[in-house]
C-alpha cells in the first residue's frame, strides 16, 4: 500500500536497496516515535531544523507549538516543511570499524501544513496528548480559552514521503569474516522508568493510571 508522490524529492540516492513504498511500515514508524525533526525555511530565509512532538492521525501528521514559535507561525503561513522521523533500532557490530552501522528506520515527509482550529484543534490536541500518554486526557482539565489561542495546532498529509529501513548484517569482506573479531548485532532497546513526582505535588496523590501503565 503506497500513496508517496514520485517526485526527486523522495527519490533515495544513497543506498537505494534501503527504500521503501510501505505506507504500513511508515505507518508503524509514525506511531511508536513521539518525536520528529521539522525544517523549513523562515520568512527571513533562515534555515531551521527544530525538534517537536509528532503524533499520526489518520493520513495527516499532528505538530503543535506556541503561537510566538517564529517557525510555527512560518509553517501556519504556508513555508514548505519537511518532518523527519527516526527510529534507532540496533548497532551493527561488524569485524571491522569500517564496516559498522545502525539498523535503523527513518522517514521524511514532504508538504504544507494545515492550520487547524475550533473543534478540529481541540481533538488533535487530544491525539497528541493520547499519544505521548494513553489515558491522560480522561484524567486532566481541559484546555481553557486562553491556552487554546497560545497554542498552534498543525496538519501535514502523510501524501509525499520517502521510508528507507536498514535491518540487514554487517557486509564483511571474506578476510575480515576469516579472522577472530566478533560479529553480530546489537539491539536497542528503550523503556519508561520509575514514575519520579514533582517537588511541589501534594501528598496524598497517587501516580495516574495512564503513567503507571506507561511505567511498566
Amino acid at each position: 500500500m503506497s500513496s508517496r508522490i514520485d517526485r526527486g524529492r523522495t527519490a533515495i540516492t544513497r543506498l537505494p536497496e534501503y527504500a521503501s513504498a510501505d505506507r504500513e511500515a511508515l505507518d508503524r514508524l509514525l506511531d511508536e516515535q513521539i518525536m520528529g525533526h521539522v525544517g523549513l525555511v523562515r520568512p527571513d530565509g533562515y534555515p531551521v531544523v527544530l525538534p517537536t512532538a509528532i503524533a499520526r492521525d489518520g493520513g495527516r501528521l499532528l505538530l503543535h507549538g506556541s503561537t510566538g514559535s517564529p517557525w510555527m507561525r512560518a509553517a501556519a503561513s504556508g513555508a514548505p516543511v519537511c518532518v523527519q522521523v527516526t527510529a534507532a533500532d540496533a548497532i551493527i557490530v561488524a569485524r571491522s570499524a569500517f564496516e559498522s552501522s545502525l539498523r535503523y528506520r527513518s522517514a521524511v515527509l514532504f508538504g504544507v501544513c494545515e492550520s487547524l482550529d475550533g473543534e478540529q484543534k481541540q481533538a488533535a490536541l487530544d491525539v497528541l496528548t493520547e499519544h505521548l500518554i494513553p489515558g491522560r486526557t480522561r484524567e486532566v482539565r481541559r484546555p481553557t480559552a486562553k491556552e487554546l489561542a497560545a497554542t498552534l495546532v498543525l496538519a501535514l498529509p502523510i501524501a509525499e514521503w520517502s521510508l528507507k529501513i536498514s535491518d540487514g548484517w554487517s557486509e564483511d569482506p571474506e578476510s575480515d569474516i576469516a579472522g577472530d573479531a566478533w560479529a553480530g548485532v546489537l539491539p536497542i532497546v528503550t523503556g519508561y522508568g520509575e514514575p519520579v513526582a514533582a517537588p511541589d505535588l501534594r501528598p496524598g496523590i497517587a501516580v495516574p493510571a495512564s503513567v503507571r501503565q506507561l511505567a511498566r
